[in-house]
């Protein structure tokens, strides 16, 4: 039986105000003020809603106005005047000086006598100029040799023999009992020139010598520059000097100059461990401050394959320091592009202003003195568009995260305890809509990675590393398109009838939610990159807050709306120049991270993680849209043109440009191998070119240039062999396990290799003590491999425990500058005490492989015209090696 009052039907939604039905299908709203059927008293809901597209055009401007604020933060390289006191023009022309003789691999006369020499020449210089001012300078050059393991890639044991330091020590005429440290190193990988690596690091550090040795004013403290000879060998140099240099004792803090890239802002990535001091000492100094707590814990974790002189300083001297480093435009480094026309002279005068002044404020110090006073605690650090460097202790930051988190939860559970929302209605719906966002987020990823698959099985991997905006145009379309159109569908269909206006306000909850649950983790895991969500909940909830009153009587109007971006500007100025970091580094490291690892699947798997994250406070507005098919068309299509572009082969991943070269790295050996059995017989003989590509594409892309290189060269692991058989340099095998090994002739270098077993001993404990000795170039890899059921207790190398790889096989390097003693080792194996008949003979495989980086015997006829054949876009690493294997 039906009254004159309608009946309604209640759709099932619980916040503030609640939509109905009439039987006519006519809607009215439940509210503080009752319902009403009145049209006149529903504007809100017709002329203030975003019209259709309002939303993505107001979110698309905003976007691309803080874009532009980062990119233009990040082309000012230098904000403000110089301070005149650094000289970059003279510290340009030490870099070129430097770099004019070319590649400076250890062991070379450009490394060891032609850089040395110029070094000295101008410290002398400065020595002089200054030696009637307030300070006394001082020069040793060390040739230290020494051995230690490390866990670095996948952990190896190091040896080196005398490589060379010099060590310059600034300090005032009366002496200094504290020193600082300011670190660099001046030789390169071959075939670089090492430019930005680290050649800018030497010459910023001989102006900065210059400029503080002719300040007026004594330092307090003194000073150690430290132009180290041997980094690029693993970190040896720095090594030999914190262990074994008398003046290491007084060092008490450090900085550490370093590169990731070519040219650009450098950026403090590490500090500690703890000693706050450190940090507000930087911020106190630079000039020019770039700093992130993110880029320190992210480094740490270990998931990018680099390592610097930090870590030595660190685990070996006990100390704590700074590190900077270069990281712009990293598709170079390492490359025969790192050239020192490709690093502006803004760059420079910018970092000789920050390591000048932070240096300057270091020595004269009071903490300095006696740091361990002030060692405990670790400090939360991040600047703002390299204008101002925000710090604060972690346990404030903890403090702080913790009442943030506080109050997000005290606002939800508000709004859950308001009238009308009986039965916990309004829980339940936040936790239903929590449900689907976070399905969304599942359903997106995976969609986008069945994308990553696709381009993957096309064969078009890395088809960004040229042209890094289409992975924008394909993943983050395809990312942003599946959300877009999951919450549509969600809006169209779970929640159909309801009010948009009260839709938006739930999902802006949701965002807020998910946020301060990430920060609640982030927190209690003890990492100071918990400040990040710590904005992104803050400065939403306080402008929503503020914005209360707007939303509530004006629904979602264009003011509100831009008053709302406004107050998340700081928030996401500082997320989107984070994530400018993320691609910064990773997309270079895509090129040179392996065979192993797909690109596509990290590169739409980041893609998509900065949507989902950027998008976040910004869901709520496909509710308060009235359509989004446009923006799901807009999408859609450039998707699809970015799609056929990419399967059709017109986005090429390389480019041998001058301007903007993103060349492809392999390296190619030209290699003789040769096998000897247990009675010292050689087994088996070859000799071939061994290609090792470090991208995924491997050789496909080389192959229509170089027919010969194809897949019936590949070569296959022997596990019976160390290292499979082949010269690896450096413990990468697990890297790259896609080789090809083209037959040639055989090297012959003009100082070939002297292997030998100079005594083999039994012990009275059990084992076997075997002593050989090597005489070779100036780099050397030895390999050991224990047969099944031997194992080895102690050798000559590190603190004497052996130090294994990943694969449980023993890596260890060598290297030596001028004028080495024969290297001489030894080792203990236990013998296996039953023998596996189906395995090798005898208790261990032993190898030693050379690698001729320098000199005319790094070059063959053979080598030369592969390198001829290869494509302008491919950079080759290339030399000659050899292969010597023995069985005991």
């Amino acid at each position: 039986m039906e009254s004159d009052t309608a009946v309604r039907r209640i759709k099932p939604f619980g916040t503030q105000n609640y939509v109905a039905q009439d039987n006519d299908g006519s809607r009215g709203r439940w509210g503080d003020n009752g319902y009403s059927d009145d049209p006149k008293k529903k504007p809100e809901v017709s002329i203030y809603l975003l019209r259709e597209g309002l939303a993505a055009s107001l979110v698309s401007v905003f976007i691309l106005v803080l874009w532009g604020l980062v990119h233009l933060s990040l082309q000012q390289l230098v904000i403000g005047n110089p301070t005149g006191e650094f000289n970059a023009g003279r510290a340009r022309r030490h870099l070129e000086q430097i770099t004019s003789v070319g590649p400076r691999p250890v062991g070379s006369q450009e490394n060891e006598v032609l850089t040395v020499g110029y070094l000295l020449e101008q410290i002398e210089n400065i020595r002089v100029e200054t030696a009637a001012g307030p300070h006394q300078l001082t020069v040793d050059v060390q040739h230290p040799t020494g051995t230690f393991s490390i866990d670095f890639l996948g952990g190896f044991t190091s040896f080196y023999d005398r490589v060379t330091n010099i060590v310059v020590r600034l300090e005032p005429k009366s002496g200094a009992q504290h020193l600082m440290l300011a670190n660099c190193h001046f030789d390169t990988v071959a075939n670089s020139p090492g430019a930005s690596d680290d050649a800018v690091s030497c010459a910023v550090m001989l102006e900065v010598l210059h400029s503080l040795a002719n300040q007026s004013t004594p330092l307090r403290h003194g000073v150690i520059f430290l132009f180290n000879g041997a980094e690029e060998n693993i970190l040896q140099a720095s090594h030999g000097f914190i262990t074994q240099h008398p003046w290491a004792k007084q060092v008490r803090a450090f900085i550490n100059l370093e590169a990731a890239g070519v040219g650009g802002k450098e950026v403090v990535f590490q500090t500690g461990p703890e000693n706050p001091w450190l940090v507000q000492a930087y911020v106190h100094a630079a000039k020019h401050p770039f700093a992130s707590v993110v880029g320190q814990e992210v480094f740490q974790s270990g998931i990018i394959p680099s390592d610097t002189d930090f870590r030595i300083y660190r685990d070996f001297g006990n100390i704590p320091g700074i590190d900077l480093a270069f990281i712009e435009n990293g598709f170079i480094y390492h490359t025969k592009y790192d050239t020192a026309d490709r690093i502006l002279t803004d760059s420079i005068q910018r970092a000789g202003d920050n390591i000048l002044a932070v240096l300057r404020y270091l020595v004269m110090s009071d903490k300095l003195a006696d740091s361990s006073e002030y060692r405990h605690g670790n400090m939360v650090f991040f600047d703002l568009l390299g204008v101002v460097v925000v710090a604060y202790p972690s346990r404030v930051g903890t403090i702080l995260n913790y009442i943030v988190a506080t109050a997000t939860f005290l606002y939800l559970a508000k709004k859950a305890s308001r009238p009308g929302n009986w039965g916990g209605r309004y829980v339940r719906d936040l936790a239903c809509a929590t449900g689907v966002a976070v399905l969304s987020w599942f359903v997106t990823l995976l969609s986008v990675l069945i994308v990553a698959l696709l381009v993957t099985l096309l064969g078009r991997s890395m088809f960004w590393y040229n042209h890094f905006y289409a992975s924008i145009c394909l993943y983050g379309a395809a990312a942003t398109g599946k959300m877009i159109l999951i919450h549509t569908l969600a809006k169209n269909l779970y929640y159909e009838g309801v009010r948009l206006v009260e839709l938006g306000d739930l999902y802006f909850d949701v965002s807020l939610l998910l946020w301060c649950c990430g920060l609640v983790w982030l927190t209690h895991q003890g990492l100071c990159s918990a400040y990040v969500p710590m904005l992104m909940v803050a400065f939403p909830l306080a402008t929503r807050l503020l914005l209360a009153k707007e939303f509530k009587h004006r629904g979602a109007s264009v003011k509100y709306s831009v008053l709302y971006m406004l107050g998340l500007t700081l928030p996401y100025v500082h997320f989107m120049f984070l994530i400018w970091v993320v691609f910064e580094i990773f997309t270079p490291i895509m090129g040179r991270s392996g065979t192993e690892i797909p690109p596509e699947v990290v590169m739409a798997s980041l893609v998509t993680l900065a949507t989902i994250f950027l998008s976040s406070f910004f869901l709520h507005f496909i509710y308060l849209a009235q359509s989004t098919k446009w923006i799901l068309a807009g999408l859609g299509s450039v998707f699809i043109i970015t799609f056929l572009l990419m399967s059709c082969g017109l986005l090429f991943p390389f480019s041998g440009s001058p301007d903007s070269p993103r060349p492809k790295r392999v390296f190619l050996q030209h290699t003789t191998r040769t096998f000897h059995n247990l009675q010292g017989e050689v087994e088996s003989q070859d000799s071939g070119l061994w290609m090792n590509s470090f991208d995924y594409t491997g050789i496909q892309h080389l192959t229509p240039h170089i027919p010969e290189i194809n897949d019936s060269v590949r070569t296959s692991c022997r596990e019976d062999r160390p290292f499979c058989g082949y010269p690896w340099f450096l413990p990468l095998k697990f890297l790259s396990k896609k080789n090809w090994y083209l037959p040639a002739p055989e090297v012959s270098p003009s100082s070939p290799v002297e292997f030998s077993l100079l005594s083999r001993e039994e012990t009275s404990w059990g084992t076997v003590k075997m002593v050989f000795s090597v005489k070779g170039p100036s780099h050397m890899s030895l390999y050991l491999m224990p047969h099944r059921g031997a194992s080895l207790s102690t050798w000559s190398f590190g603190d004497g425990t052996p130090q294994f790889d990943l694969s449980g096989e023993y890596f260890v390097f060598y290297s030596h500058g001028l004028d080495a003693p024969t290297w001489i080792f030894w080792f203990e194996i236990q013998p296996p005490r039953d023998p596996d008949p189906s395995g090798p003979e005898g208790m261990i495989s032993v190898a030693i492989s050379t690698h001729y980086f320098f000199g005319p015997d790094s070059r063959t006829a053979q080598l030369e015209d592969t390198l001829r054949k290869l494509p302008t876009w491919a950079f080759p690493s290339s030399w000659v090696s050899t292969y010597d294997m023995y069985r005991y």
